[in-house]
């Protein structure tokens, strides 16, 4: 009986396992062809005759000319003492920038407006297409092409940009292309216009037009874009080269264009005010590298000053005016330029500070780009250097801090770093004031003296604060924006295990730990330094000279709850160390707080290794509450508002706006305060820091 039941077993198996066995072969199979299964061309195919995007070609026989322009754009580094000529300060050594440009390795089918491309474009398309052209094939909404075409002038880009964004969604994707060629025997566009329908250029010899309409989508004549392409790269002059279009972008609003571009009329959108704002084509021209910021530095008299601009709130549009006393009133973000570039002049600061909100958000600001093209112009154009956080309003609609602080890189002066990204948000960053003396470090054997090159003399802390904190209901989507976000502690069991950014309280602690003890007050002119032994003598002449770090300015968007705590009394008068107006609106702070007063501040000290009660903070520079600009000393740290300098920010009537700076002097030692209103009046100076100030 078993050995029959084992046989109908087999039998049953037998009969049942061939099928399935084909099945799943067969499945397998299918699989394999149409799921895993994925051809490559190979390494060989790619190497043939093709998309040329890495070769300059030119004609046979000819010339090929330089693969750079014969630029002339220079910038200001760091130099080397030994290489800076007498009498030269090495804060004022200019280098040039395009000689450390790989111009060949900047790629030609990718667009990147802040690449400074060197290399001309061919052709130029525009194309209208329902569908958005980032997420179809490239043969749906692009212009027609072929491998012969692309080898020769180039592959199509894409302008990033819809010229019907403002018209909406229903208006379809109007968009730009255009080729870039290294080859030096193709013709390269030296001019665009843009022209109404049955209208060409004079002479019209070499022009050629794009043939849809830059209005296509939506009710409006007809206006074309032209282009002006007589020579190749090989047949211009190094001035004709410096004046050839080499990229192409689009600005929304009626503001200035981005660094390096210039605008071309008429708008392809006229703006109608409480409609949309205009649209309109901009272009470069030969290579606009911004130019880098100078190395902070203090003048030789052992001065420094840095003015704290807050909370701008710059919109796409050229603003509305908030709680003036004036009348009429437009165009607030213009105005507001206006009043920085005034007190720019007056104060001739050597840094200025954005310390956040420099966009309004609250949907005004959706392209942030057209908005940064115009924030910091006021600064720019005197070639002042300038760092800058963000706020809460920054990155609400459009672009994230991440992609913000790439754009604010790109312009010129700027002094801004994104930080490390293992840290809390973005913006996380120090820099430091060195003092003026040029020469290098070096030892007089006769008289044991150093002479001092670039002393670390001041130090400024950067923080990103955040935006709004994320609760359980705000994950959803309710609630948002309601509370503010704060300075970040994460515990390090939860940041191992569910790899959390690290915290910005130990980044900070760390951050100070790095920096050298310095001998204090500072002597540029050569004053002794025995390194270690000033351990010794330390406790001899604690309170002429010691060993310690430089003092240090901290800027962040929101203010800690400590900025409300009750103040410091001076101790010669008994009076509140709190000066300036206060509490006049809703307190800014965050609810949460994960101790950074307590934890970081209190914890950095001057010197580690030497009995001292001096923190090495003096002062914390917020923006965030436009109408409350006092300075409160708590516990030995004064925190300062910057108080609204602008007119597109809520104020209130009869509040003058106003800017703070803070004035730095005695090599670092002294630190001293005051705002200066759109009156012009000086008010409210203080000292923070140094021979004047409160006593501990």
């Amino acid at each position: 009986m078993v050995n029959y039941t084992c046989q109908r077993f087999l039998r049953t198996l037998r009969s049942t396992c061939a099928p399935f066995t084909a099945i799943v072969g067969f499945s397998c199979l299918l699989t394999f062809i149409f799921i895993l299964y994925q051809p490559s061309p190979g390494p060989g195919l790619i190497q043939q005759l093709g998309w040329q995007s890495w070769d300059t070609v030119g004609p046979p026989g000819g010339t090929t000319g330089s693969s750079t322009a014969n630029h002339t754009d220079t910038t200001t580094g760091t130099g080397q003492g030994s290489d800076i000529p007498e009498g030269v300060d090495w804060w004022t050594s200019s280098t040039s920038d395009n000689d450390k440009i790989d111009f060949a390795s900047l790629p030609l089918d990718k667009w990147a407006p802040l690449m400074p491309h060197d290399t001309g474009l061919s052709e130029i398309a525009v194309t209208h297409c329902l569908f958005n052209p980032a997420r179809v094939p490239e043969d749906i909404c692009g212009p027609p092409t072929s491998k012969e075409q692309d080898a020769i002038n180039g592959k199509w880009v894409r302008v990033e940009r819809n010229l019907n964004f403002e018209t909406g969604y229903l208006s379809g994707y109007l968009s730009i292309y255009y080729r870039r060629t290294r080859r030096q025997d193709v013709k390269l566009i030296t001019n665009i216009t843009i022209l109404p329908e049955n209208t060409e250029p004079w002479p019209v010899e070499g022009w050629q037009k794009a043939s849809t309409s830059l209005r296509t989508g939506w009710r409006a004549p007809p206006l074309f874009l032209w282009y002006h392409a007589t020579k190749s790269a090989a047949e211009m002059t190094p001035e004709e080269r410096d004046s050839m279009v080499t990229e192409i972008d689009i600005l929304f609003g009626d503001d200035t264009p981005w660094y390096g571009f210039e605008k071309l009329d008429p708008p392809t959108l006229a703006g109608e005010p409480g409609k949309w704002e205009s649209t309109r084509i901009s272009i470069r021209r030969g290579v606009k590298i911004p130019p880098r910021a100078p190395p902070l530095h203090f003048s030789r008299e052992g001065k420094f000053k840095i003015l704290q601009v807050a909370d701008l709130h710059y919109s796409v549009s050229v603003g509305e005016c908030r709680d003036v006393r004036f009348s009429p009133c437009s165009a607030s973000d213009n105005l507001t330029s206006s009043l920085l570039s005034r007190i720019l002049d007056v104060e001739r600061p050597d840094l200025v500070v954005f310390t956040g909100d420099q966009l309004n958000g609250q949907d005004t600001s959706w392209d942030p780009k057209s908005v940064l093209a115009k924030f910091a112009k006021s600064v720019t154009d005197r070639k002042i250097p300038w760092a800058a956080v963000f706020g809460n309003h920054d990155a609400e609609n459009g672009a994230t801090r991440e992609d913000q602080m790439k754009l604010m890189q790109g312009l010129p002066y700027s002094l801004v770093e994104s930080g490390p990204k293992d840290v809390h948000g973005v913006g996380n960053y120090v820099l430091k004031v060195r003092s003026a003396d040029p020469k290098d470090a070096e030892i007089n054997i006769f008289e044991w003296e150093w002479l001092r090159s670039k002393t670390h003399i001041l130090t400024l802390y950067f923080l990103d604060s955040g935006a709004y904190s994320k609760g359980v209901f705000d994950w959803f989507g309710f609630f948002r924006g309601t509370e503010y976000d704060w300075i970040r502690q994460v515990s390090s069991l939860i940041h191992k295990r569910n790899a959390i950014p690290q915290e910005q309280i130990d980044w900070f602690l760390q951050e100070s730990s790095k920096i050298d003890p310095i001998e204090r007050p500072f002597h540029p002119d050569g004053a002794t330094d025995l390194g270690n032994v000033w351990r010794r003598q330390e406790q001899i002449t604690p309170q002429t000279r010691r060993l310690a770090k430089p003092n240090a300015l901290m800027f962040f968007h929101i203010p800690l709850p400590e900025a409300y705590d009750p103040a410091d009394r001076d101790p010669r008068t008994n009076w509140p160390l709190d000066v300036g107006l206060k509490e006049s609106e809703a307190h800014g702070n965050a609810k949460g707080n994960d101790g950074f007063f307590e934890k970081g501040l209190l914890k950095a000290m001057e010197s580690d290794h030497v009995s001292s009660s001096s923190l090495e903070v003096k002062a914390i520079a917020n923006g965030h509450c436009h109408i409350t600009e006092n300075c409160r000393r708590v516990k030995g740290i004064w925190m300062c508002f910057g108080g609204g300098g602008s007119y597109s920010g809520y104020g209130k009537v009869g509040f003058d706006r106003r800017f703070r700076i803070y004035d730095i002097s005695d090599y670092g030692e002294t630190i001293t305060t005051y705002k200066r209103t759109e009156a012009d009046a000086v008010i409210n100076e203080l000292v923070l820091a140094g021979q004047g100030a409160p006593p501990l």
